[in-house]
């Protein structure tokens, strides 16, 4: 069982990530992209950042803490229940997300530490 501290705490050891908001809730950017923010206004599942790919294959995997919404429909984002997701696969979605954000430099400076 993860929460949204243990996000905030994954995304902390990922360079240049800061704590913001976005659409009013609490959020992290790289560099000033969003790629992840707490749902408050519904279920209270993280937002993530994913492939359309990714995506399909979360949702196909009948894991029960994946879900979208018809809102997020043909976007790169998964909802993820913090309640339901194991820490070490969060820890890989936040990563990824945190990837796909982030300018190419700063991925290369990150994989080559």
């Amino acid at each position: 069982m993860a929460a949204w501290s243990d996000v905030v705490a994954i995304a902390g050891r990922l360079p240049e990530t800061e704590e913001s908001t976005w659409y009013r809730t609490p959020a992290l950017k790289v560099r000033g992209r969003s790629f992840a923010r707490l749902r408050t206004e519904a279920e209270g599942a993280a937002v993530l950042m994913c492939g359309l790919d990714e995506k399909q294959a979360l949702l196909a995997s009948g894991g029960e803490a994946f879900f979208t919404t018809a809102h997020y429909d043909g976007y790169g984002a998964i909802l993820v229940d913090l309640e339901r997701v194991a820490l070490e696969e969060l820890e890989e979605l936040v990563t990824e997300a945190w990837r796909i954000k982030a300018p190419a430099r700063l991925r290369r400076a990150f994989d080559a530490r």
